[in-house]
């Protein structure tokens, strides 16, 4: 990092959205993956553009000095995509936070990537509009949860990320500015190269703005608390719960184990008792059909094992249960070494949980799990407990276990939290070698000098990174 560069830099953004000292440096060395596993890495310094054409002109200088650059949301990311693991520039989108339009008419709406979701949401509180995905952590950048097609409780009833953007402007590595789609339902005009930068982790492009589509918003929510005395059978009646024709918004599977530090941590209690849950959310416009939907639900869960269902139809009531499930991974960060993002089949997701079952017990090592039931996304937490300062040997059996149980259900070892830097050694379970070979293809052709994320996705032999511990 030359004086000539930075100070390139400085002109380009301004010296005031420059970090390049101090401990502010330290915020951006790492992400929210848990303590015990994730990498840290000090970038040289932190760039903050405020519009497309800075991050355009940051990126051409990066490109033509050789210098890497890591794009970065909120940092609220579980698997180090946003982490410098080669140095150079941490770009951050901070300050591309406005929402450019609201189109009522088209039901779409226009941002720049750094605004947060929670800002999202609070800019249609007014419209009779709502924007479905909700990943988990609404700091959490829109750019960023683009990037990584972060899914989220509402991903059985509407989807992911990918489903609903439908246009972006985007920055190339080169400082190329291209603009894909906008506000069309249909697009049959050449490979879809929007689809392809959604998901691809900061390494192909950088979005700086995009067109999302919206939808109209429910008027009624109600959940209902299946409560269960064994794994098996909560788990075993989801697939029914599906085949009822009734979609919910959202179809969670969560276990004693996990709710318990929840709420110590949140000083607040999980309304219902038993060692095994189903929460199952239902949205409409009228109250009366919602009650007849959960009666519908209640029933089927009645029938395979629910010794109590719990009807929350009171915004109180449903905010306790929300905080709750929104928060297991807070409440059991502490103890835990680490989260896996495991997808396999939805009806096979009672095998999957007998076979971790199995594992934590032939391993003596504590393995609550809990997750998105409706779409097959297991969340499988690995807790150091009493396994001492020898821990990492038993975490990598454990985790090999489980990645293994995953594939032999034809699964996949994420679903949602993506490769990033913490899941590159792994790719073998869920990837062939030609797949692999295809996505370098695609990245050279975007990136021919590996300076935008390098390290990230695919593996590469020069990468260094650092552990915390």
């Amino acid at each position: 990092m030359t004086p000539e560069l930075l100070e390139n830099l400085r002109q380009i953004v301004g010296k005031e959205n420059i970090i390049d000292k101090g401990s502010e440096l330290e915020d951006y060395s790492h992400d929210e993956t848990a303590t015990y596993v994730a990498i840290t890495q000090m970038p040289d310094l932190v760039v903050k553009p405020g519009s497309s054409e800075e991050v355009a002109k940051v990126l051409k200088l990066a490109y033509e000095n050789l210098v890497p650059v890591t794009p970065r949301g909120a940092g609220t990311g579980l698997s180090g995509g946003a982490v410098p693991i080669k140095g150079g520039i941490v770009l951050s989108l901070d300050r591309l936070d406005k929402i450019i339009e609201i189109d009522e008419n088209d039901l779409m709406m226009t941002v720049e990537s750094g605004v947060p979701l929670m800002k999202i949401y609070e800019a249609l509180e007014d419209t009779d509009l709502f924007f479905p995905p909700h990943p988990g952590d609404e700091s959490a950048h829109i750019g960023a949860a683009i990037a990584t097609n972060a899914g989220g409780v509402r991903t059985i009833k509407y989807g992911v990320m990918r489903n609903f953007v439908k246009g972006a402007e985007v920055v190339l590595p080169t400082g190329k500015i291209v603009n894909l789609s906008g506000k069309l339902l249909k697009d049959n005009t050449g490979y879809n190269l929007l689809q392809l930068l959604i998901g691809s982790e900061g390494t192909l492009a950088i979005f700086t703005k995009v067109t999302l589509r919206l939808l109209p918003k429910p008027k009624e929510m109600m959940i209902l608390l299946m409560e269960y005395e064994d794994v098996n059978s909560a788990i075993s009646t989801v697939p029914k719960l599906l085949r009822t024709g009734e979609i919910p918004l959202g179809l969670e599977y969560v276990e004693r184990e996990g709710i318990t530090p929840t709420e110590k941590m949140l000083g607040e209690v999980w309304p219902a008792k038993g060692q095994a849950f189903l929460m199952v959310v239902v949205v409409g416009n009228d109250k009366d059909e919602l009650y007849s939907v959960c009666e519908k639900i209640a029933a089927v869960g009645e029938a395979n094992g629910a010794k109590d269902v719990l009807l929350a139809d009171k915004k109180k009531e449903q905010d306790v249960i929300m905080r709750i499930r929104s928060n297991l991974y807070e409440g059991l960060k502490p103890e835990m070494i680490d989260l896996l993002d495991i997808a396999v089949p939805p009806s096979k997701i009672a095998e999957f949980v007998e076979k971790v079952k199995i594992t934590s017990s032939k391993n003596k090592v504590n393995l609550p799990v809990y997750g998105h039931a409706g779409d097959g996304n297991v969340h499988v937490h690995i807790m150091k407990g009493d396994l001492g300062d020898d821990w990492r040997q038993k975490y990598e059996q454990v985790k090999k276990e489980i990645f293994e149980a995953g594939r032999s259900l034809n699964g996949t070892i994420t679903a949602e939290h993506g490769i990033g830097i913490q899941k590159i050694n792994d790719l073998h379970y869920s990837l062939s070698q030609e797949e692999i070979e295809l996505m370098k293809a695609i990245k050279k052709t975007f990136d021919p000098k590996n300076i935008l994320n390098p390290g990230k996705v695919l593996p590469e032999n020069s990468s260094n990174p650092k552990s915390i511990k």
